[in-house]
């Protein structure tokens, strides 16, 4: 055991620097991720390091999943419901049926539930997977949108399709009509869970007096607590812990001071960074042993089988993204006049970006050792071994082509964050400037520190600069100084408190108000350092 944990260690250490290779060379980290692991799997003499399927399942899926909705843009998200849904619910059914009837020719002795099983685990592209691969590359907003907003739902849908089938190996039972009935009430009753702690923990971290460190720790508690609860009941985790991090997300800036947020945000920053290395490393760790047990079959076979549905899925995404984009706005008139016409070229960048990732593997390995009789559970290396095949085609070959596909369409982006960073910036300003004006009387010791302040946001709107600027008060008293520093802090309450009706409003994208959030923030942990 001693060995397996340095042995551990050393390859999470391993992991880390990978994080370094992938600034430099601009390589998207999930990519070198499974390359990792493919390494892991060819160095001789590794140890197996064994875990508790439940357990990896349990330890890994929440956080990633709470952690990709307080990422989510809850108005984007809204916005571009009918096309998320339409991937993330349809798209997934019609990719694991099909898969699961195509396994069942293609693998020798494959049943249809273990076909609907390995369809469940390999039809949900990746949140951290896209988010990552598209980081850096002009593709257009509504596009990078519904990625994001598909990959956060698809993995509710996929998982009931995986609790389904396992139910079906382990029992030998399967009702058609009773699976779709059961799949509706768990997925609005996971929603209703979530929602129903999403109000607790807001109540918690609102109105008790909890500090940076409890925040953050009760933050790290959330995403199990919301999946337990709904698992207890047999209702989707997946869903509670996304409605949960949906709702919590939209009111970070009601809940949490700039401390919490700040070191909430680092911690969480982190954490995900490990979750992704470990999982890797666990089916680095284990392919050795799948390949000395390959059911039967051999590695030449696997990998024919690997390929083949890699292959598969690349397709049948292709074939389904094209009519779900366009028959819409033909069939509906409502949808023409409130939807533009979508791009072929975005469409064709949507289709080619399913990358699979961390929450397929994170599913595979999850898979039970044994069957309810106690024996071995069927086939299940080779949905391992396929589902990394999978994960290397798509990060692989579709992640890397990525940017060549996007240069070759001439894809130009018509969303300019910079440009809307430049106008909150000024509006923000302005208001303040505003705000100073019709609440700030010009007399006694606030005179000099009302000048500056204001001086201050005027500099803002001139040179629009990206850092906040500070007066020179070098001349003036500590009191001046003082009594400035306050004045600073309460016109950084007056932002948020701006942040938030524009946030409200939709008048800026999510992002843009994370970001000045964020410096505020750290300006506000400076100033403090001044007023007590």
């Amino acid at each position: 055991m001693t060995e397996q944990l340095i042995v551990f260690i050393l390859l999470l250490f391993g992991v880390a620097l990978l994080s370094v290779v992938a600034d430099k060379t601009k390589i998207s980290y999930p990519i070198l991720l499974v390359l990792a692991g493919l390494v892991i799997w060819l160095i001789p003499g590794m140890p197996l390091l064994e875990m508790n399927p439940d357990v990896v399942f349990f330890i890994f899926l929440p956080p990633l999943l709470y952690s990709a909705a307080w990422q989510t843009s809850w108005n984007d998200f809204w916005n571009w419901k009918r096309s998320i849904f339409l991937l993330a619910f349809g798209l997934v059914i019609f990719t694991s049926t099909v898969v699961a009837y195509v396994s069942v020719h293609l693998i020798p002795g494959f049943t249809l539930a273990l076909g609907f099983l390995l369809g469940g685990i390999i039809s949900p592209p990746d949140a951290v997977a896209a988010t990552s691969v598209m980081q850096g590359l002009k593709v257009p907003k509504r596009v990078s949108t519904i990625l994001e907003g598909e990959s956060l739902i698809n993995d509710a849908s996929s998982l009931i399709i995986y609790r389904f089938a396992i139910a079906a190996i382990l029992t030998s039972t399967f009702s058609f009509g009773q699976a779709a009935g059961q799949f509706v009430l768990v997925s609005i009753m996971g929603i209703v869970v979530g929602l129903a702690i999403a109000n607790i923990l807001y109540v918690i971290h609102r109105f008790l007096p909890t500090t940076p460190s409890v925040d953050t720790a009760i933050t790290l508690i959330s995403p199990y607590l919301c999946y337990l609860a709904a698992e207890h009941f047999h209702f989707s985790g997946v869903l509670s812990v996304v409605s949960a991090g949906l709702f919590l997300s939209w009111r970070a800036g009601e809940i949490f001071n700039y401390q919490a947020r700040i070191q909430a945000i680092n911690t969480w920053n982190s954490i995900i960074f490990i979750l992704n290395g470990v999982v890797f490393i666990l089916i680095g760790l284990q392919l050795p042993v799948i390949r000395e047990n390959l059911d039967g079959f051999t590695l030449q076979m696997e990998i024919f089988f690997g390929v083949t549905i890699s292959l598969l899925i690349m397709l049948l995404r292709m074939v389904w993204i094209f009519p779900g984009a366009y028959l819409p706005v033909l069939l509906s008139k409502r949808i023409r006049t409130t939807e533009p016409m979508p791009n072929w070229r975005g469409v064709i960048i949507g289709g080619w970006s399913g990358m699979r990732g961390v929450v397929s593997l994170a599913a595979a390995l999850a898979l039970p050792l044994t069957t309810t009789g106690g024996q071995a559970f069927p086939y299940r290396n080779t949905i391992l071994f396929i589902t990394f095949c999978v994960i290397l085609m798509t990060l692989v070959v579709q992640g890397l082509s990525l940017p060549f596909l996007i240069k070759w369409l001439h894809i130009k982006s018509t969303d300019n964050e910079a440009e809307e960073e430049k106008k909150l910036r000024i509006q923000l300003s302005y208001n303040a400037i505003e705000f100073i004006e019709s609440n700030y009387a010009q007399e006694d010791a606030t005179r000099d520190a009302l000048h500056h302040i204001k001086t201050k946001y005027e500099k803002r709107v001139d040179h629009v600069n990206r850092r906040m600027l500070t007066a020179d008060l070098s001349h003036h008293s500590e009191d001046v100084f003082r009594e400035f520093n306050k004045l600073q802090l309460q016109m950084i309450n007056f932002e948020r408190k701006e942040i938030k009706k524009l946030r409200r409003h939709n008048e800026f994208p999510e992002e843009v108000l994370r970001k000045i959030e964020f410096e505020l923030d750290l300006e506000e942990a400076s100033l403090r350092n001044f007023v007590q």
